[in-house]
C-alpha cells in the first residue's frame, strides 16, 4: 500500500536468475524491507497473486461475517 510504500516497508517477490537477483537485492532493499527470492522467472508474479487471493478472501470472508451480524 501508499503507506507501506512511503515508509520503506514494501515486500518484493521476485523470480529470476539468481545471480541477477542478487545484484538487485541491495537496490530493492531502499524501497522494501522484505525481499523475498522465488526461485525462477514467473514464480514472484505467482506468489504475489497468491498472497493477495488470500487477502481478498479474508476481506471477503470480514465482510460476509459484519452482514451475518447485522442482520441476527
Amino acid at each position: 500500500g501508499v503507506g507501506a510504500a512511503r515508509a520503506g516497508n514494501l515486500t518484493f517477490m521476485v523470480g529470476g536468475v539468481e545471480q541477477e537477483f542478487d545484484a538487485a537485492k541491495e537496490l530493492l532493499t531502499c524501497m522494501g524491507s522484505n525481499v523475498i527470492y522465488c526461485g525462477e522467472v514467473g514464480t514472484g508474479q505467482a506468489a504475489k497473486i497468491c498472497n493477495n487471493m488470500l487477502l481478498a478472501i479474508s476481506m471477503i470472508g470480514t465482510a460476509e461475517t459484519m452482514n451475518l451480524g447485522i442482520r441476527f
